[in-house]
């Protein structure tokens, strides 16, 4: 059987790239690309909030051809929906026939997903669906996946999580009540190592701001890459 021409949707965060490496071990699917929105104004990740000189580096390291679709800000549902509606179109019509999601547990966000893709001739696909997040955490860090923590939420989790490490002591520093992988929306993050890369992605810690009651680490590229 012929494997599925596959995009991943990419946040540049280890859940993402996690979902990329186990898609890729897939013989059903073929990743041929990545694709990640983009809020216009900022040229950054929303909610991650890592810049797209960073992207375009991820995707050079882990050797797939990103699109980057950029969001107007502030967008509404009606633009999001109209904007992405383009972007499915477009990918069916180039052959693709499956979207990855990194989603964990989330059935309200799954249930969105399939929602709009339904009918298109796209099929959602959820290679870490309903893992337990504490075995896979662990997993993807035994597995040699580096990452920093961008953005937190510090309604959900102690502020000072960001611009640390994703590793197993921040694990065992989290609040009773935090999901380990930060799937209610406690933190982000950025992937910089691991085994879906062919090389690391160097970065350098930026400044730590707090905007729109959320808090960011800022990463630059590494001087010189």
């Amino acid at each position: 059987m012929r494997a599925v021409p596959t995009l991943m949707a990419w946040s540049s965060g280890k859940d993402c790239a996690w979902a990329l490496h186990r898609l890729r071990q897939d013989p059903r699917h073929e990743v041929v690309g990545l694709f990640c929105t983009v809020n216009s104004a900022f040229e950054r990740v929303a909610m991650h909030g890592v810049r797209v000189a960073l992207l375009r580096a991820q995707a050079q390291r882990v050797g797939l051809p990103l699109e980057i679709i950029e969001l107007p800000f502030p967008c509404s549902n009606a633009d999001y929906e109209r904007i992405m509606g383009g972007f499915v179109e477009k990918a069916r019509e180039q052959g693709v026939g499956a979207f990855g999601f990194g989603d964990l547990f989330l059935e309200d966000v799954r249930a969105y997903r399939e929602r709009q893709l339904q009918d298109s001739g796209i099929e959602p696909v959820f290679p870490l669906w309903g893992e337990p997040t504490d075995v896979l955490a662990r997993e993807m860090i035994a597995a040699g996946l580096r990452a920093v923590i961008t953005c937190v939420d510090p309604r959900q989790a102690p502020a000072a999580l960001a611009g640390r490490s994703f590793d197993t002591a921040l694990l065992e520093a989290l609040p009773e009540g935090v999901d380990p992988c930060g799937e209610r929306g406690e933190f982000h993050s950025f992937a910089w190592d691991g085994p879906m890369f062919g090389a690391p992605v160097a970065v350098e810690p930026g400044k730590v701001v707090e905007r729109d009651g959320f808090v960011y680490a800022d990463l630059l590229p590494a001087t010189g890459t």
